[in-house]
C-alpha cells in the first residue's frame, strides 16, 4: 500500500514555473486530460500524488526522471493504472498483480492511496 499527499498550488507553481514539467511528468494522454478540465492544476496534482502513492506501494519509487511516465493513470470515474519499462519490469519482479488506485482533493490538497494486489 502506498499513498500521498501534496498541495495544489505546489504543482501551479511547478506548471508555471517550469516548462518541462508536464513533458517529464506525464503522457500525452493524461496532459490532455488534465488540460481539458476547468482545474488543470488540480487534476495534475492528483495524478502526481498517484503517480507517488503506486510507486511507494510498488517499493520502487519515482525518485528517478524515467519512471513518472512509466506510470500512467487513465480512466474516469474509477482510474486505473498502466504500468511500462523499468516500472512494469520491476512490479514484475516483486509479483505485482492488479493495482487499486482512490483519488481525492480539496481546494487545497490532493491524495491518492493505491493497493498493490499480489499475484
Amino acid at each position: 500500500m502506498g499513498t500521498d499527499l501534496i498541495e495544489i498550488e505546489r504543482v501551479r507553481r511547478a506548471l508555471d514555473r517550469y516548462e518541462r514539467f508536464r513533458e517529464r511528468c506525464f503522457t500525452a494522454a493524461e496532459q490532455a486530460y488534465c488540460d481539458s478540465r476547468p482545474n488543470p492544476a488540480q487534476s495534475y496534482a492528483g495524478r502526481f500524488a498517484g503517480k507517488e502513492a503506486v510507486g511507494k506501494a510498488l517499493g520502487f519509487g519515482v525518485a528517478r526522471a524515467f519512471a513518472w511516465k512509466e506510470i500512467e493513470i487513465v480512466g474516469r470515474p474509477k482510474p486505473s493504472v498502466q504500468l511500462s519499462g523499468r516500472v512494469a519490469e520491476w512490479a514484475e519482479h516483486v509479483g505485482a498483480g492488479a493495482i487499486d488506485l482512490s483519488m481525492t482533493h480539496s481546494r487545497e490538497l490532493a491524495q491518492a492511496v493505491a493497493v498493490v494486489n499480489h499475484e
